[in-house]
């Protein structure tokens, strides 16, 4: 059960980390064709959510840490990319 569950885990994290990937790419595409600084801040944004999500796979796949400590960091991430996020839609 534990193997499936570990199986299951793995996989969701490496498709939110492939969207994430991708979302953040193609803002960053379209920051490079408009010169939007908007369009700028939403690709690092979107880039340090996914970077999270990859920090917390690794630390916890690797790290040997404990799995609230690692959501704890991934939580950090996820919510300085919202608050870049929220910079870029407000100016």
């Amino acid at each position: 059960m534990v193997a499936t569950t570990t199986a299951v885990l793995i996989g969701v994290r490496l498709l939110v980390l492939a969207l994430g990937i991708l979302i953040t790419y193609y803002s960053f595409k379209a920051y490079r064709r408009t010169g939007a600084y908007y369009m700028r801040n939403a690709a690092i944004g979107f880039g340090i959510i996914t970077l999270g999500v990859f920090i917390e796979g690794v630390l916890f796949e690797f790290g040997g840490l404990d799995l609230a400590l690692v959501h704890i960091i991934e939580s950090v991430a996820i919510g300085l990319g919202f608050v870049v996020l929220l910079i870029s839609l407000r100016r």
